[in-house]
């Protein structure tokens, strides 16, 4: 039996199942535009067919609803040195320095379908990254809400905020997610403020004082994600059809520059 898009017309197979999408590193305008049209297409399902997408992205500040400039801790012709670009972006959350060894992690996820309000979307994001932490041994938490000022939202262990949360909600399909410091260069990450509280950013590298495999990471968040939001299937992709990639120069200091995808 098939089920038929209020909006688009489109005959889907019903499915039940996450489907997952390794997108490498990828431009974050890229990234974003996927995430609309795979809100579109969900949306206009009657299953609970949902979307994941795991990437890096090259160095970029996204800003969201409740950020300011003052969560810059440099000056904007510094990231204009680099070339890192200053984005405003539609969802919720603070100021975040995106750049590789950090994994963004994108649901689009029918919530209504699954019963989830926005609060209870938040909580199972959180809870599945915590679990990825326990994996890797990292003694995880969320936030302290009873101490004054702290955030609500966001992972942190005893040196810092490990991952920052910065959700949307369209036609009730999740989109946008959580933001997990795997392994990046810490001192782009400290360019930005995770939180309003002083609570310094680390890395989970940082904490197992050794590298830790971004590759073991996105397998473990995406076994944690789909059993959390109750998948009892997922599949995974390389790529998606869709992605269009572009390349960017990437100032990583004075002299030398890089050509990302």
């Amino acid at each position: 039996m098939s089920q038929i898009s209020s909006h688009s017309q489109t005959t889907f197979p019903k499915s039940d199942a996450l489907e997952v999408h390794l997108l490498g590193l990828v431009e974050f305008e890229a990234a974003q535009f996927l995430q609309e049209r795979l809100v579109y297409e969900i949306s206009g399902r009657a299953d609970k067919m949902g979307g994941l997408l795991l990437c890096e992205h090259p160095p970029l500040v996204t800003m969201g609803r409740e950020a300011s400039r003052q969560q810059l801790t440099v000056e904007e012709r510094e990231l204009q040195a680099r070339q890192i670009d200053l984005k405003w972006v539609n969802r919720g959350g603070g100021c975040v320095m995106h750049l590789p060894g950090q994994l963004a992690v994108y649901p689009i996820l029918p919530l209504h379908r699954l019963g989830l309000g926005p609060e209870e979307f938040r909580l199972q994001l959180e809870e599945a990254t915590l679990r990825v932490c326990r994996e890797m041994k990292i003694n995880a938490h969320r936030a302290d809400n009873n101490q004054v000022g702290a955030p609500t939202t966001g992972v942190f262990c005893h040196s810092g905020q490990l991952a920052t949360i910065g959700t949307a909600i369209k036609s009730w399909t999740s989109f946008h997610g959580l933001f997990l410091n795997v392994c990046p260069d810490m001192e782009l990450v400290r360019w930005t403020q995770m939180n309003t509280i002083g609570v310094r950013p680390t890395s989970m590298t940082a904490q197992q004082v050794r590298p830790v495999s971004m590759h073991k990471v996105r397998e473990s968040m995406i076994r944690h994600l789909a059993g959390t939001f109750g998948y009892s299937r997922y599949h995974v992709y390389t790529g998606h059809p869709l992605l269009v990639r572009k390349k960017k120069r990437i100032y990583v200091d004075a002299k030398h520059s890089v050509q990302r995808p």
